[in-house]
């Protein structure tokens, strides 16, 4: 009788003798004690085990998560804590918490974790992968396997004639000392090797490659093993595998076929997810093939590793089947098992020198009969001795396989508590000491990309002109054409799309546009006049049209679920099914975009590093972060008037809300019956951290566009688009005067610049007395673009501004203004250059208080384009947390938290200031209908 049949007849034994007596009703109310096992209830103490567990494994997974270690080292870790080893030491710890009586539920729950297990291991070998370099994968996988199998059987001996009773057989415990030492982990070798980015390298794919040969017949000899311990006579072992091999025959031909076809029928593949029924399918082909292997000799394992070579990986089927159940096996079953292989390591066994000599000499054996002999053969193919000691490393690696073997052994009789203790010791540190090493033979600067086809791909011609920074036109000097977006979630492609638009110039349109007429716009257009020699023309000639690239960079975020490691191994694939990135290359398409595309899929922690390395490799000019509003959920039917009274009401009393009054009004109970407001993305700790990374960290310039205002209007099919610029000055502010001229240049984009000068409006400017006179108030002067760690997050902070960067910035900021408004310098401009000067007017105002006259612009701005039917109005700013831009912050605390004004304060968190700059921040805290587009230039774009 199998191993799995065995436990099911204990618990029905168990479940036998609760039937006899029933329990007391009243519970702990009835002094009962939940502590203690009951075979009428075994719930109770089961769920205190679980609780226990769990809980014990998360706190060591954290600590050890963060010096890189795979999660099943805290699981076993765990498990010998609460064991013999420590908490077992407690008196009555482990026959109260542990009885005896209540392992056999413990361990068919952990049993049938294990089977689902090894199912989605089987999954994760796809065959395909051995044809990629399987000349070396090939040798360094046999050379993986022959000499460890030869090693480990000789070790085998020493470790029989000193510490295994002689009524084991002999010959069973070498097969199984060898399989136990030339075993890889492939499920631990995936994850290790997408966590440190070696998939598309040439040591990724040799690794994966060998490791999937090596699984494979590793667990043969392992089923081998099995049938050869659980038969009585050799007739018996060879029927068992005879049957077996047959049944796998079965299993991956005739029923993969009839699996294949049920899930075309059922339109699972087209769809890439499994339907009720094919997953229900799915499941009892699982475990009728686990009890069919565990009813025959072999363990239940096998059957559920079989299972999962049948399922087809087209379409991303095989990723979405192991969504539906990775959660429950990793984070509920696998500990439990694992924790098990812990209750029965023992440490204090290892009493004597002999113990820890020989557990010193099956580490030592163990790795170098992998490291040497997989090392030697990729150095045989080509590979540089960084490279063979990467491949060498990794195929060292143990793990989950490894500790699944010893709780075969064990359970087969073939290993003792003293030897199983020693072989889980060798296995913790050499799953220990694999990533360290893998880092320190091969770094990332000495990595080779493997020859498989590009992540990215260009879908014009004209790209790779702009890609080696030649600009297909001559007088593109002040104009960018080479961007890249950041694309995480599909809730962003609408901000995405709204700014892409923005950049394409010279959009043929007929459609009326919003119109002011001004002073500065009225002179531009007679310059412009005077340069052409004629009269004051009503548009401006037209100009060839100017090429924009965009670089979509697609993040997904990789987590310890299998789900992420089967993504990352598939991103090829999945680059061209990504629906985010194919609705952006067809807004590309259509709106005359060169878009190009790259994935990425790393841990949230890296996404700032993995921009920050694709910008400079691909020679971006400016990064564009689009920002999607904030989920929304009305709590009054959209078509529902509300009075002008209760529409400010609403939008006063909800800090939370923006775009016009159509969310009702909140009460404390919202929240209990689901009723809740639109939320400002800007409340987003987590996501503000990771801006604020990628403003720290990117070499370019960076432009975040953070979309607010209506979310769903009318108002969004107007041809125009009205942008406004409140102009303080610094490097920050000129790049968003640049840009803004750039955006332009589109025809129907109109805007609105005005220079922000603090004084006193009755002694004339007094500006630069006012930042003499408040020296003392500033930092203490630092070098420029210096990195601050917060306690919140990373941060950019610059050096406070002196005398001499103070004129410098000034400097700076009169010549740029004169440019664009100067009669005579506009006239020498390029013709872009004044076609869109002469759809943008600049005036120029000194006040005491320039973030309140900044919210009281952009409030009657906002007011005058919603009256007249146009487009969320765009504000542009610099964000400005740099030199030589006098710091705004107690007027927008003083914003923040009005005097008396009741409901009106904003509750809004320092990261908000910290992300978007005090100008942006002031308009989020006066929740003004209009999005955000925040610029911070590059470090070295200007000179202060």
């Amino acid at each position: 009788m199998g191993e799995f049949s065995k436990q099911l007849e204990q618990v029905a034994v168990l479940l036998a003798r609760a039937g006899e007596g029933a329990a007391e009703q009243g519970g702990i109310l009835s002094g009962e004690n939940p502590v203690h096992y009951s075979a009428a209830d075994p719930f109770r103490l089961w769920v205190i085990q679980v609780v226990i567990i769990i809980g014990f494994t998360q706190i060591l997974a954290l600590g050890l998560g963060k010096i890189r270690q795979p999660r099943v080292i805290a699981e076993v870790i765990g498990g010998v804590l609460l064991g013999p080893t420590a908490m077992g030491r407690i008196p009555h710890f482990s026959s109260t918490i542990f009885p005896d009586a209540a392992m056999p539920l413990l361990s068919l729950t952990s049993t049938i974790g294990l089977i689902l297990f090894l199912f989605l291991v089987g999954l994760e070998i796809d065959t395909r992968m051995i044809k990629r370099n399987v000349k070396a994968s090939f040798t360094v996988s046999v050379a993986g396997l022959l000499v460890p199998l030869g090693l480990g059987a000789a070790l085998g001996v020493g470790v029989y004639n000193e510490f295994i009773d002689k009524s084991v057989n002999f010959g069973h415990f070498l097969l199984f000392t060898a399989v136990a030492i030339g075993i890889t982990a492939f499920p631990v070798l995936c994850r290790i090797l997408t966590e440190l980015k070696l998939l598309d390298t040439q040591v990724g794919v040799v690794v994966l490659s060998a490791g999937v040969g090596n699984d494979v017949i590793g667990w043969i000899l392992l089923a081998l093993t099995v049938a050869l311990v659980n038969s009585s006579a050799g007739l018996t072992a060879l029927w068992v595998l005879l049957v077996c091999a047959g049944y796998c025959i079965f299993l991956l031909y005739p029923v993969r076929w009839g699996f294949v076809w049920l899930a075309r029928r059922t339109g699972s593949l087209e769809q890439g997810a499994p339907t009720t029924f094919m997953m229900t399918v799915t499941l009892l082909v699982v475990f009728i093939s686990a009890f069919f292997t565990d009813i025959i000799g072999v363990h239940a394992i096998f059957g559920g590793f079989l299972a999962g070579l049948i399922v087809p990986h087209d379409n991303g089927f095989a990723i979405s089947l192991v969504e539906k159940i990775e959660d429950l096996v990793s984070i509920l079953f696998l500990p439990l098992y694992f924790t098990l292989s812990g209750l029965r390591t023992n440490l204090g066994l290892l009493n004597d020198g002999k113990a820890w000599g020989y557990t010193i000499l099956i580490c030592v054996v163990a790795f170098s009969s992998k490291f040497f002999s997989c090392g030697l053969a990729a150095l045989a193919f080509g590979f540089n001795w960084r490279e063979a000691g990467a491949i060498g490393s990794l195929m060292s690696c143990k793990g989950l396989v490894e500790l699944i073997v010893l709780n075969i052994g064990l359970q087969a009789g073939v290993l003792n508590a003293k030897t199983f203790s020693m072989f889980v010791v060798h296995a913790l540190i050499l799953t220990f000491i694999t990533t360290p090493l893998t880092l320190l033979f091969y770094p990332s600067k000495y990595r080779s990309i493997s020859g498989a086809p590009p992540k990215a791909d260009r879908s014009d011609t004209e790209g790779k002109g702009q890609a080696e920074g030649k600009s297909p036109h001559p007088d593109s000097d002040d104009l960018m054409s080479r961007f890249a977006l950041v694309l995480e979630k599909v809730e962003e492609l609408p901000a995405a799309m709204t700014l892409s638009q923005l950049l394409q110039p010279n959009v043929n349109s007929s459609t009326p546009t919003l119109v002011e007429s001004t002073t500065s716009a009225t002179q531009i257009a007679e310059v412009l006049a005077t340069a052409e020699g004629g009269a004051t023309p009503s548009t401006p000639p037209p100009q060839p049209p100017r090429r924009i690239t965009v670089d979509a960079i697609r993040l997904m975020e990789l987590t310890h679920r299998a789900s992420a490691v089967f993504r990352s191994q598939e991103a090829e694939a999945l680059m061209y099914n990504d629906p985010v990135i194919s609705v952006y290359r067809a807004f590309g398409q259509l709106n005359q975009l060169a878009v190009s595309a790259s994935l990425s899929i790393v841990s949230y922690d890296d996404f700032a590093d993995v921009i920050s390395e694709h910008v400079v490799n691909s020679d971006t000019e400016m990064l564009l972060i689009p920002w999607s509003r904030g989920p929304t959920t009305l709590l009054t039917p959209p078509d529902a008037p509300l009075s002008p009274s209760a529409a400010a009401q609403s939008t006063s009393e909800m800090p939370g809300s923006y775009g016009g009054g159509r969310q009702g009004r909140s009460n404390p109970f919202d929240g209990v019956f689901h009723k809740t407001t639109t939320l400002d993305q800007t409340d987003s700790v987590v996501h503000s951290e990771f801006i604020r990374s990628v403003f720290l960290r990117c070499p370019c310039d960076v432009a975040l566009f953070v979309e607010r205002g209506t979310a769903v209007s009318a108002r969004s099919l107007a041809p125009g688009q009205r942008l406004f610029l409140p102009f303080f000055g610094g490097p920050d502010d000129r790049l968003a005067l640049k840009f803004l001229v750039q955006l332009c240049t589109r025809e129907g984009v109109e805007a609105r610049v005005v220079y922000v000068r603090k004084g006193d409006l009755e002694g004339g400017d007094s500006r630069d007395s006012e930042v003499e006179g408040k020296e003392g108030a500033l930092s203490p002067p630092m070098s420029p673009a210096m990195n601050h760690l917060t306690v919140a997050a990373a941060d950019t902070v610059y050096g406070a501004y002196n005398t001499q960067t103070r004129l410098s910035s000034d400097t700076a900021d009169n010549l740029l203004w004169e440019k664009y408004t100067n009669v005579e310098q506009v006239s020498t401009l390029p013709p872009h250059a004044r076609a869109a000067l002469s759809r943008m007017s600049f005036t120029a105002e000194t006040t005491p208080k320039p973030l309140h006259r900044v919210t009281e612009l952009v409030e009657a701005e906002a007011t005058r384009v919603s009256e007249a039917g146009g487009r969320t109005l765009v504000v542009l700013a610099g964000r400005s947390r740099r030199m030589a831009v006098e710091s705004l912050a107690a007027e927008l605390r003083e914003i923040m938290s009005p005097p008396t004004q009741a409901g009106a304060g904003a509750r809004m968190g320092s990261s908000v200031p910290k992300t978007l700059g005090d100008v942006g921040a002031a308009l989020v805290a006066r929740h003004l209908e209009a999005s955000l587009l925040v610029v911070q230039a590059a470090s070295v774009s200007s000179a202060d």
